[in-house]
Formats: structure tokens, sequence, C-alpha cells
């Protein structure tokens, strides 16, 4: 009786080998304060597996929901949260950030942030990186519906666009704050895409 084929222990498999469509691509990162800002690190941690590059900022209120040690051990590079000198980096500025990048994402990206970018104002370290980059951006936003809807925030988004910026549209559905609408962050495999196809487009 011939004896049954062995086919191995599947724990001790070897595990796919994860694609890496991005080698050589870089991405400035800028996360925003919210909630969302925890998507973020999914969305991290599968461009730096495909073979980007990932350099992430932070403002200040980011930094209150996901910790910059977080970035840093998905990324292994230095996490930039202010204008002024950090430990082991002497650009003051850090506008050499954004020199190597092909695209910079914000995500969340907010009311706040939104508005200064549409006004040019640069008086922390995402809003100084935005006014000093040569490359593309992408924003996807998250807020409240009512804020979301608001005319001016729907104003300072068509300046935006019309400065080139490109969206990658909310959805709807539950927020944190208990409303149900518009505003929702788009879902970490939507802005995946999103980044990869606009970094594969500008290379």
């Amino acid at each position: 009786m011939p004896k049954p084929r062995e086919t191995g222990d599947p724990s001790k498999a070897s595990p796919a080998q994860p694609q890496r469509d991005l080698d050589g691509r870089e991405l400035v990162v800028a996360v925003g304060g919210g909630i969302a800002a925890y998507k973020v690190c999914h969305v991290v941690s599968r461009l730096v597996q495909r073979g980007c590059g990932v350099t992430v900022a932070m403002t200040d209120a980011g930094t209150r929901f996901v910790t910059p040690l977080t970035f840093q051990s998905l990324t292994r590079r230095q996490v930039f949260t202010t204008l002024w000198q950090q430990e082991g980096y002497y650009d003051p500025q850090h506008l050499a950030l954004t020199e190597s990048a092909n695209l910079f994402l914000v995500a969340p990206a907010t009311a706040d942030l939104i508005a200064k970018f549409a006004a040019g104002l640069g008086d922390d370290l995402v809003s100084t990186l935005i006014l000093g980059r040569n490359c593309p951006v992408l924003l996807a936003p998250a807020m409240n519906t009512r804020m979301w809807l608001n005319p001016v925030v729907q104003r300072n988004i068509q300046t935006l666009r019309e400065l080139g910026f490109a969206f990658i549209e909310p959805g709807e559905g539950w927020l944190a704050c208990g409303a149900i609408g518009p505003g929702r962050m788009a879902e970490p495999d939507t802005i995946i895409d999103a980044v990869v196809t606009a970094l594969h487009a500008n290379q």
C-alpha cells in the first residue's frame, strides 16, 4: 500500500513574498489630528511592505491619537513633529523632507489643515512642508458631517482642487461623534490604491 503523500507542517510553510512594486518610490505622509489617524498605521505598513520609502510628519494634534513611535516602528525612519531641531537632524525647517518625495499624502486631512493649505499658511511643520514641496499632494479628508458640508470647508476644498490638489473622497457612515453621514475618512485599502496609482503615474 503506497504511503500517503507528505504535505509538511502548514505552520512552517514559507509566507508569500509581498509585492514589491513600489521599490524606489518615496512618500511623505502627514498625519493630522483625528481618530481616523489609526487607519494610517495600516496604510503606512502596507506601503512599506511593497517597497515604498515612507517618511511621516505629524501635527501636534496627530500625536494625541497615534504616537510617533508607532510610525517610527512601521517605517524604520525618524518621525518629524516640529519645525525645530530634533536630535540627529539639523535642518530646522525640514524642507529637505520633500525634496526626494514622489508624492505627499495628508491623512487624516482635517478641516483645519485644509483651511491652512487653502490660505497658504505655514505655521507648523505640515503646513510648511506643503508650501515647500515640489511633488503632487493627495488629501484624505476626515471630519464631522456638519464640518464637511460647511460652505467654508467646501470653498477651501474647491480652492485646493483648482490649485491641483487631489482628494480621496470621504465615505459615509458612523462617525466618532456619533453622527451618521459623509466625512468618514476613506478606508485604508482605498487610500493605498489611490497612493499606488499616483506613485506609478508620477515616476
